[in-house]
């Protein structure tokens, strides 16, 4: 997100002022290598085919990106992009002329949103989005949005890895959402881009740019090539139900169908997450568990607080079974859970 920035653009420029009593030899042009014409004539049949369904979005004194979804003048992007704003003005690639939006519905818990245009134009192009199973390590991919507010700008890498969990800094619209399965990339993803599309090089959406890594030793600067997308199957299917229903009614998400709050030890370090209360008939209530239980474990790892729980709950769907590890009056216990939705 962008409230508002300023390019500094140096030219380099220089002249000859010498002189010489020989002349310079021809100069020879060697042809580019096959290979590179033919990645070249790639890149840009892709982005000749992807970029006009990618839009730049305007929210209030910030600017994001989006996807067209469908030719009716959805648009989905991500929830923090909009924030808590209800009203948008959208720039098509293909225009200067700002078009009216108005928010269908938002879903923070998995940072995506979908906003209509007003008056939607002929010709709007929808994207295609990939099957994410088959999204894999070291395919090429195209970032494309509006980084720092240049619309319509596109850099290149690669997928670096799949399946990465992670937690959201909070901010208006996004109350720090944990997500699993995300694509990872080296292709720079900047402010701006948010919500913009990653693309393969078949001309399909594999998922939404979303954030980047921050690097600690650099004072929380950016982690330059390391770049988050959320999956195609998530945006098409939490996008589907805000269109249909305003509302996501299957987050694809697991849960355990329980609230929690941190628990101190007796040194008052975090040492788990202590269940308030279980959802009736819920994962957690079938399997025994209850209110004033601490859970400490999730198979293999250590629940420590309640975002531990939830990161640990995100690289898992709905129906997979987990070995629960609780305290209940100073005693370990295990129990075995079937995940439920969110």
């Amino acid at each position: 997100m962008l409230a508002a920035a300023a390019l500094l653009i140096s030219g380099c420029s220089g002249s000859d002022k010498g002189s010489s009593s020989s002349a310079a030899p021809a100069a020879t042009t060697a042809p580019a290598p096959s290979t590179n014409s033919q990645l070249e004539q790639e890149y840009q049949q892709v982005i000749s085919q992807v970029l006009p369904s990618v839009v730049q979005i305007t929210a209030g004194d910030s600017l994001g990106s989006g996807i067209v979804f469908d030719d009716k003048g959805d648009i989905v992007t991500n929830a923090h992009v909009i924030g808590t704003a209800q009203s948008f003005t959208v720039t098509l690639a293909n225009s200067t002329k700002p078009l009216d939006a108005t928010l269908v519905g938002s879903y923070p818990q998995s940072d995506l949103a979908v906003i209509r245009l007003s008056s939607p134009p002929n010709g709007l192009k929808p994207a295609t989005f990939a099957d994410s199973s088959k999204v894999a390590v070291g395919q090429v991919t195209l970032a494309m949005g509006s980084p720092l507010g240049l619309s319509s700008s596109v850099t290149e890498g690669i997928v670096s890895a799949v399946g990465r969990t992670v937690t959201e800094p909070q901010s208006p619209g996004s109350p720090g959402a944990t997500i699993g399965n995300m694509v990872q990339t080296s292709a720079a993803i900047n402010p701006g881009n948010s919500g913009g599309a990653l693309v393969n090089l078949s001309s399909q959406v594999i998922g939404i740019n979303t954030l980047t890594a921050v690097d600690p030793e650099l004072g929380g600067s950016a982690a330059p090539g390391i770049g988050f997308a959320i999956p195609a199957v998530t945006v098409n299917s939490i996008a589907t139900q805000l269109i249909k229903d305003g509302k996501v009614t299957n987050s694809g998400r697991a849960g355990l169908g329980v609230t929690v709050r941190p628990f101190f030890d007796a040194n008052f370090q975090p040492a788990g997450a202590a269940i308030v209360s279980v959802t009736s008939g819920g994962p957690a209530a079938s399997a025994g568990l209850q209110a004033g239980d601490v859970i400490t474990k999730v198979n293999d790892t250590t629940i420590t607080s309640p975002s531990v729980l939830t990161s640990a709950l995100a690289s898992f769907s709905p129906g997979d079974k987990v070995t629960v590890g609780y305290q209940r009056d100073g005693k370990n216990q295990t129990a075995d859970v079937t995940l439920g939705s969110l």
